[in-house]
């Protein structure tokens, strides 16, 4: 089972309203802070970090990189990928069906370019 993934920020405040608003919808609580960001828990025992780099230079997205969370339904699906444009996202796949495995997901971009996908099977 993955313990824990973190993203990197070069803006922390802005990194974290981000987060803060988009986790409401996807059941993410703020737990602790370290000396360069925030982690975030989830019910089942995971836990999701923005950090700024510990080296001091520019945080830096993965290309092919991408971060899942499953919700428990369609409806909150769009919620939270309509929720995450708000707050500044950017789209890289609307809300929808995809393939025949009953698996409907959305994806963007936060504001560090760290791809997200928000899905429910």
């Amino acid at each position: 089972m993955m313990s824990y993934v973190s993203v990197g920020t070069n803006d922390l405040e802005r990194a974290l309203c981000f987060y803060d608003s988009l986790f409401e919808l996807l059941g993410g609580n703020r737990v602790f802070e370290s000396p360069t960001g925030q982690f975030y828990g989830f019910s089942e025992g995971s836990l999701f970090c923005v950090l700024k780099p510990a080296d001091g230079k520019i945080a830096t997205n993965g290309n092919g990189t991408m971060f899942a969370f499953k919700i428990d339904s369609p409806e909150k699906v769009s919620e939270a990928y309509a929720r995450a444009l708000e707050l500044g996202a950017t789209d890289e796949g609307e809300p929808g069906p995809r393939g025949d495995q009953g698996f409907f997901g959305s994806y963007v971009r936060d504001l560090d370019g760290n791809k997200l996908c928000i899905y429910h099977m």
